[in-house]
């Protein structure tokens, strides 16, 4: 299984220092040259591997960390997402309800992006807590995830626990996903939760 981080802003890094602090090699890629983020990416470790968009889709997993404006822009480095799991760590925060056509914000980014598996995740966190060991006094960091691909879910799910973090799905896209998006000038309801489950 290989894995990608499309965005390497504050969100792009602190998903990779959690690779980093697991030991799994993940590519990072903006639409820039990765010689202008290569020293940033050996900063967080060497298994952080800076490269191009067009090599960066070629994973199977795919963490898409920037801008939600952005997010088409990234949708036409391929023609099909078909066999990609994407995972949209993007919020829509300022941009207007009319815009996203009534829909959750995840839906939006899931049309643009045609055939991908999508799950919603690891987005509700602000980077600074994101990137921080998500062990916590005995317990586990929790990342919430919505997909309407159960596949998919579980395969995120399975990644987020090889990461440090202790996964909660919250269903589909319109249920789940609504409490876990931004869109307007409105937060979904488990924005900025930074929870810590104990088995």
């Amino acid at each position: 299984m290989s894995y990608a981080i499309i965005g390497f802003g504050k969100l792009g890094q602190a998903l990779a220092k959690a690779f980093a602090r697991s030991g799994i090699e993940v590519s990072v890629a903006t639409t820039r040259d990765p010689e202008s983020f290569a020293s940033d990416a050996a900063a967080i470790g060497p298994k952080v591997i800076p490269t191009t968009l067009a090599e960066a889709v070629k994973a199977d997993v795919i963490f898409l960390a920037v801008r939600f404006e952005s997010h088409q822009e990234v949708a036409k480095a391929l023609p099909s997402w078909k066999g990609k799991t994407l995972v949209d760590v993007t919020n829509a925060y300022g941009v207007p309800p009319g815009d996203l056509g009534g829909q959750p914000s995840a839906k939006v980014v899931a049309q643009a992006f045609t055939g991908a598996r999508l799950v919603k995740g690891f987005n509700h966190l602000v980077a600074g807590v994101l990137e921080q060991d998500p062990a916590v006094h005995g317990g586990k960091r929790v990342v919430f995830l919505a997909s309407d691909d159960d596949g998919a879910a579980a395969e995120v799910a399975a990644l987020a626990e090889n990461l440090g973090f202790s996964p909660i799905q919250l269903g589909g896209l319109s249920e789940g996903g609504l409490l876990v998006h931004a869109r307007g000038n409105s937060w979904g309801q488990l924005i900025f939760k930074d929870l810590v489950k104990f088995d």
